[in-house]
C-alpha cells in the first residue's frame, strides 16, 4: 500500500463539479492499494500518516504531527500510485489491487482515520476526481507499507 502525503494549507476534491470533500490546514493523502495488501498494511499507513512529524514547532523544526496539532486530513484513492514505469513509456497497473479489495481497504483506512478524532474528508472511490490544493512548504512524503530502505 502506498500513500503520497502532502502538507497543505487547503485541499478539496470534486466529482462532476460537486464538492465531495474539503479541508483546511492539514494533510492531503493519495492512497494506492496493491494486490496482496491487508488491514495490517492499512493500520501501518494510518499510524504513520497521523503521527508523521512534518509540521513545524515554535523553533521552526518539523517536530509536530497532525495529531499533535489537530489537523485535518483529506483521503483520496489513487490506483495510479501502483503504476510501474520501469519498462516502456506507458505505466503498467497490474500491481494494483482489484477494485473490490482496494475499495474495502480504502474504506478501512477512512474509518481508521476517523477514529483518531481528527476531521477527515474523502473523495469518491473509482471516480474521475478534480483535486485542488495549496501545498504548504512544499512538503511531500512518500509512504509504502512494503518498501524497505
Amino acid at each position: 500500500m502506498r500513500a503520497v502525503v502532502q502538507r497543505v494549507k487547503h485541499a478539496s476534491v470534486r466529482v462532476d463539479n460537486e464538492l465531495k470533500g474539503a479541508i483546511n490546514a492539514g494533510l492531503l493523502v493519495f492512497l494506492g492499494v496493491a494486490e496482496g495488501d491487508s488491514r495490517e498494511d492499512a493500520d501501518y499507513l494510518v499510524d504513520k500518516i497521523v503521527n508523521l512529524r512534518i509540521f513545524e514547532d515554535d523553533e521552526g523544526k518539523m517536530n509536530l504531527s497532525a495529531l499533535d496539532l489537530d489537523k485535518e486530513i483529506l483521503l483520496v484513492s489513487q490506483f495510479t500510485l501502483m503504476g510501474d514505469c520501469r519498462k516502456g513509456r506507458r505505466p503498467n497497473f497490474t500491481a494494483a489491487a482489484k477494485p473490490e479489495i482496494a475499495n474495502e481497504l480504502y474504506l478501512y483506512c477512512l474509518e481508521a482515520l476517523e477514529k483518531t478524532g481528527l476531521k477527515i474528508a474523502s473523495g469518491e472511490f473509482q471516480a474521475m476526481m478534480e483535486v485542488e490544493l495549496i501545498n504548504d512548504g512544499p512538503v511531500t512524503i512518500l509512504l509504502d507499507s512494503k518498501k524497505e530502505f
